[in-house]
């Protein structure tokens, strides 16, 4: 019995499946060789306009002197290592509801896609988990998750902060774009794939966000789409990678000369719709003032 057969963590789907599918886009050349070469930011004396340049070029940069202990990562790693090494069954029982749900397949939380990501994480609602109630039915990895995303939404607000300033955004803009009680964290896993020229750890996608914030281990694996190539992002010790969504390719949320008026509420309603109908996320594109046709 091989190792990915006897890992009663992996999903049934996992331990079965050796089919062959390949859902890397068409339209876009994979370079297992390249590199990109991130900017490199220093958040303790951010410099703007490398941040402005870094955003509307790349949308993706690498953070250092960053604030967040190593020693609470280490732990946070630990744990959720710990937590998605468990049964299968064990944490479909125990992360079903909650302020900490377990997923598979796909990070759309009990969404089904058309195409299986080779994955599964534990999905966190920051505005659930600062309730009363989860602080005891989550134990040690609330109260890790619970710091670390401190000085997430810490990071978050600087960032942001200094963009805003660029942007010329307004108090009411401002407010409308970030807010932590709609944070989520996320935590994934990629199994052993038997068949890795079959699936995707992730399939590509944009991210819903205004920002994400990436803290990767050794293993690496991140891609990103650049001048229509694929590209390896290889991680460096100590730093943290920002990743610009889709609610920051805007100059406001709510009004633009390209994207009919909408609010976070219903951006966040129409991924779940795409999500329910075509098995992937549609995103911006649904707020085009014409609409992609789906049907193709």
């Amino acid at each position: 019995m091989d190792q990915l057969t006897a890992d009663s963590s992996y999903p049934p789907f996992f331990l079965t499946s050796r089919s062959h599918h390949n859902p890397t886009p068409k339209s876009t050349s994979l370079q297992p060789g390249s590199t990109l070469q991130v900017p490199l930011l220093d958040l303790q004396h951010l410099d703007p306009n490398l941040l402005s340049q870094s955003c509307q070029n790349l949308g993706l940069f690498r953070l250092t002197n960053h604030g967040v202990p190593p020693g609470l990562s280490a732990r946070l790693f630990a744990l959720a290592s710990e937590i998605l090494s468990r049964p299968f069954e064990s944490k479909i029982a125990e992360f079903s509801d909650g302020a900490v749900k377990y997923f598979w397949g796909t990070p759309a939380v009990t969404l089904s896609v058309k195409e299986v990501n080779w994955l599964e994480g534990l999905h966190v609602s920051l505005g659930r988990l600062a309730s009363a109630a989860s602080e005891s039915e989550f134990g040690d990895f609330r109260n890790l998750a619970v710091e670390y995303c401190e000085h997430m939404a810490r990071i978050s607000r600087t960032l942001f902060n200094t963009v805003a300033n660029d942007l010329n955004l307004d108090a009411e803009q401002r407010a409308a774009y970030l807010s932590e009680s709609n944070g989520m964290f996320r935590v994934y896993r990629y199994p052993i794939c038997p068949n890795p020229s079959g699936y995707l750890g992730m399939e590509a996608h944009t991210d819903s966000s205004v920002l994400t914030i990436l803290n990767e281990d050794d293993v690496g694996g991140l891609q990103v789409l650049h001048e229509n190539a694929w590209f390896n992002v290889v991680p460096v010790p100590g730093t943290l990678i920002v990743n610009l969504g889709d609610l920051m390719q805007e100059d406001n949320v709510l009004r633009s000369s390209t994207y009919r008026q909408f609010t976070l509420k219903e951006f966040r309603a129409q991924v779940q719709e795409d999500i329910t109908k075509t098995g992937s996320k549609v995103g911006l594109k649904q707020f085009k003032i014409e609409k992609p046709d789906l049907s193709q």
